[in-house]
């Protein structure tokens, strides 16, 4: 029964979804011990991996939006555990699960757990960890400002909405990326730094992001000279993309530099961002897209 248990770390507004408790029993049913614990404020989710890792759990479920996800990825990525994570992707965009292939019906993503973990990288800026993708600029302010209640009406399309309610915001940011034998500098739109491949509710950023090979994924937007164009790149522009595919970037911006982290908003000057190698292991469908060596 030892490696047959795990404990789920919820985010609270999940607590009464019916759906997602019947999974649980039915996960249960088959032999599983898994105990559910929710979350109330800031901070529980780090607390609770903390009880689950000294309690001896060898496998942890995080249950919520990619905030949450990203939460509990990167405690048990600080505590340099063994024991492995499954996602319950339960948010409004869920992008790192809908790139990785993890199915967003909780019975379907609960019952990965029966997968074997793989060894994934993490991104890493400064002291903080994420699973998914830093963005900067007007994509980011997007994803920062747009509403839960709008989310919960809209759902993803909530992010282009809000995206075009600011269409006047529009405005570039002058940034220098360096990195290993890259460099780039001017003013971009958008900017992504991507261990997966999409954020702000479905904007594919770095299409080619795989989560085990050690480096992250640089996608730049360049700023176009109409505003309508950059409104159209913003959205499915594909063409105008500067890559690349690095173990460490610095970005620096005299004025500042909005960023996302996974929904962590950032704003700095300077940041160095680096890929951190088989940080956690993490039970993914064996046709990841996400993994370089599928199974």
């Amino acid at each position: 029964m030892q490696g047959r248990k795990a404990m789920l770390i919820l985010h609270g507004k999940q607590a009464m979804n019916e759906e997602l408790r019947s999974a649980v029993h039915a996960l249960r049913d088959t032999g599983w011990q898994l105990d559910v614990r929710v979350t109330w404020e800031g901070g529980d989710a780090q607390r609770l991996v903390g009880e689950a890792l000294a309690a001896g759990y060898p496998h942890i479920v995080a249950g919520g939006g990619d905030g949450t996800l990203r939460d509990v990825a990167e405690a048990m990525g600080l505590a340099g555990t063994q024991a492995s994570l499954a996602l319950l992707p339960l948010g409004t965009a869920n992008d790192f699960a809908k790139a990785a292939g993890i199915p967003l019906e909780p019975a379907a993503a609960l019952a990965l757990l029966n997968q074997p973990a793989q060894a994934i990288d993490l991104g890493q800026v400064g002291e903080q960890l994420f699973l998914n993708m830093a963005t900067g600029g007007f994509g980011s302010q997007v994803t920062a400002s747009t509403s839960e209640d709008l989310k919960k009406v809209l759902g993803a399309a909530a992010y282009l909405f809000t995206g075009l309610s600011r269409f006047s915001e529009l405005q570039a940011a002058s940034v220098e990326l360096q990195g290993p034998d890259f460099h780039w500098q001017g003013d971009l739109l958008a900017l992504g730094i991507g261990n997966g491949r999409q954020a702000g509710g479905g904007q594919v950023l770095c299409p080619e992001a795989v989560v085990n090979d050690g480096l992250l994924d640089i996608a730049i937007l360049p700023a176009p000279t109409e505003v309508v164009g950059a409104l159209r790149d913003l959205f499915g522009g594909e063409g105008l993309f500067i890559r690349a595919r690095l173990p460490w970037v610095e970005v620096k911006s005299s004025q500042g530099l909005d960023i996302n982290l996974d929904g962590e908003p950032l704003k700095a000057d300077s940041l160095r961002f680096a890929a951190k190698p088989a940080t956690l292991r993490l039970h993914l469908p064996s046709a990841s897209p996400l993994l370089s060596h599928p199974g």
